[in-house]
């Protein structure tokens, strides 16, 4: 059992007396994470199991006359229900058991998408309910294959725990490992000779079932090459009108699959920056998968080190996306934009977290120069009062300091 980020925080949060949501993609490790939490008396409903799932959907008060059934526990008795979202219903029927008593049980939730409860207007248990979202694996649990050479400081930091190493990380890898295979626990942990077609089953075995059992889109055929051309321009900012075309469906069927991709957690937005004083400011937003083994088997692509060889520099990119993306949805706090003007002047990606900006570059150079940060100095001298800081990301082997303010950052030092 290798260790996860938010493994400790959610086993503190799992003593309080409320219901507990654990929301993310498949594949993320939720009901692993989960079983290795609670104990063995647990009552546990698969969801994922057609006959399971079927059983409920027919019978919607099976769930609560099972849980009645349960004897009493002075801590209350843990209740966990997997796919959650198969069966709205359930989400009333743990609203009615948690506000006839409070401590009886204990119950735990868990959902790969959001998709169906809010168009059915499913009961998310405000008030009773903390909020808890499991992500891809971060640096923190998967390591660079080498420690780094020289103390360095994060744009954006995110230690184990109270400053303490993790004793039982994934296994360490290389850049191009990560940028070909991602960082979903069953492929890290997975054979390499495994991992294209563990990826390739996800992006469209997965996706494919539960579009196809909520009835989610009318065309799968359609939604598989919009799929395919938003994978393709991942990380770039959205266009709207090209997809379409290329696609053969509306722009408003467009947006409505891009909403889909994000309400089953399979992406997620980077909205432009608009506090700047220059005019030609672009306002559309990026677009990243939430992985990158998902995002290349999305697009088409057998996921290998060669299909990252061929053209590096957007893959790293959106890898140094995904991560900065990761780490503030687990830290509760802050936000991550970018900034395109229409002449081609760019920020990547901009960290706005307690009144500070933090622009970064990302490069796939070994060798930075102060050149490659001149949009950096830019932003940094139109934001001089919340922006103190600035960084390069890239390859070099130690962090170099290019400017008073800019410093290039090993993509091992994120």
């Amino acid at each position: 059992m290798f260790n996860r980020w938010y493994g400790e925080t959610l086993a503190k949060k799992l003593t309080r007396p409320y219901v507990h949501l654990i929301f993310g993609a498949r594949q993320t490790g939720k009901s692993t994470l989960v079983g290795s939490l609670l104990p063995p008396e647990t009552l546990v409903f698969d969801l994922a199991d057609p006959g399971e799932r079927t059983r409920h959907l027919a019978d919607a008060g099976a769930f609560s006359r099972e849980c009645r059934a349960l004897p009493s526990s002075a801590n209350g008795h843990f209740v966990f229900v997997d796919e959650a979202q198969s069966v709205p219903s359930i989400f009333d029927a743990v609203q009615h058991l948690f506000d006839g008593d409070k401590n009886r049980w204990r119950f735990v939730l868990c959902g790969s998408s959001a998709r169906k409860l809010r168009r059915m207007g499913a009961n998310l248990l405000p008030g009773r309910s903390f909020y808890h979202r499991l992500l891809p694996l971060t640096m923190a649990e998967h390591p660079a294959d080498a420690p780094p050479t020289a103390p360095a400081v994060s744009p954006l930091p995110f230690v184990w725990g109270k400053g303490e190493a993790n004793e039982n990380p994934f296994p360490a890898a290389d850049l191009l490992t990560r940028l070909a295979f991602g960082d979903l626990p069953g492929v890290v942990a997975a054979p390499e000779e495994d991992r294209a077609e563990l990826l390739r089953s996800f992006a469209f075995v997965h996706l494919e079932e539960e579009i196809r059992r909520e009835a989610l889109v009318k065309d799968w055929g359609a939604f598989v090459r919009f799929m395919r051309l938003a994978a393709e321009e991942s990380g770039r900012t959205v266009n709207y009108a090209a997809i379409s075309k290329e696609s053969g469906v509306s722009q408003p069927t467009v947006k409505s699959h891009y909403q889909l991709l994000e309400d089953m957690f399979m992406g997620f937005r980077v909205e432009a920056f608009s506090r700047s004083a220059r005019k030609s400011l672009l306002s559309t937003p990026k677009f990243l998968f939430f992985d990158l083994g998902v995002r290349h088997a999305a697009a088409g692509l057998k996921a290998t080190t060669d299909v990252v060889k061929t053209n590096p520099g957007p893959i790293f990119e959106q890898w140094v996306g995904i991560e900065l993306w990761k780490r503030l949805q687990y830290l509760g706090e802050g936000k991550l934009f970018h900034l395109r003007t229409k002449d081609g002047s760019e920020v990547d990606f901009i960290i706005e977290r307690g009144g500070t900006l933090t622009p970064i570059e990302v490069k796939w150079s070994e060798n930075p120069r102060l050149s490659d940060a001149r949009h950096l100095l830019t932003f940094m001298d139109e934001h001089r009062k919340s922006a103190e800081q600035a960084y390069l990301v890239c390859r070099c082997p130690r962090p170099m300091r290019l400017h008073d303010k800019v410093t290039a950052l090993p993509w091992y030092c994120l």
